[in-house]
């Protein structure tokens, strides 16, 4: 008898420390806790635009402008501009946007800054001038694959770099073998240049063109 209730006394503990976790562990699902902005009410009419998406990556400012001027129906309307910013982003920035504790923004200049300086450590590593000439091809990725992530960096320098500077810069960046055989990719497109370095690259492969490591070697 006393195993008996020995047993019992300890299936009700289990189940209390079942009931104790499943109430500490579950959160709310009610729209009430789940919604954001709640007091927000949409007007008549009203279309929710297809936002291009943030994830993190890229200029955040940039992110801002793309969002205020898909929303430009909407001016004095900072609730509604607030409410919706969530659906501009994706992956980490939605991540952190839905650990936010909205309570703290009172108006749009404080979500924005909020925003700003979560992920203004992209405008801070942004690449320059420098750190392009010295981005080099691995040695697993091809020509074109390399001259893709390269152009998308390039991209990001402020100010922005002219055709002819680009090229330049490009050259810089590329190992002996690739820059005497790219000379006559200056004045030429990015696009021209990919195609003279894809030929330099076919070159090396099957011989047509020496390395400056074989010539090295051999010597």
């Amino acid at each position: 008898m006393a195993q008996e209730e020995m047993t019992q006394r300890v299936k009700s503990l289990e189940q209390k420390l079942k009931n104790m976790q499943g109430s500490t562990c579950q959160k709310s699902i009610a729209f009430k806790d789940l919604c954001m902005f709640p007091g927000v009410r949409l007007p008549l009419g009203f279309k929710t635009p297809k936002f291009e998406k943030y994830d993190g990556h890229g200029d955040p400012i940039a992110h801002l402008k793309r969002y205020c001027n898909q929303l430009r129906g909407v001016e004095g309307k900072e609730e509604l501009a607030m409410a919706y910013f969530g659906e501009s982003l994706t992956g980490v920035a939605s991540e952190w946007f839905m650990d936010q504790e909205t309570s703290h923004w009172h108006v749009w200049d404080d979500m924005a800054q909020a925003f700003v300086r979560q992920f203004q450590y992209n405008i801070d590593i942004a690449p320059d001038r420098n750190s392009l000439a010295n981005l080099k091809k691995k040695s697993t990725e091809s020509f074109r694959e390399y001259a893709i992530k390269w152009r998308e960096q390039a991209a990001r320098v402020k100010p922005p770099m002219d055709d002819h500077e680009l090229i330049t810069v490009f050259l810089q960046a590329q190992e002996p073998d690739y820059f005497q055989n790219m000379m006559s990719a200056v004045g030429k497109s990015f696009l021209e240049a990919i195609k003279i370095g894809k030929m330099v690259e076919n070159g090396l492969k099957t011989g047509k063109i020496i390395s400056q490591a074989v010539l090295k070697a051999a010597t």
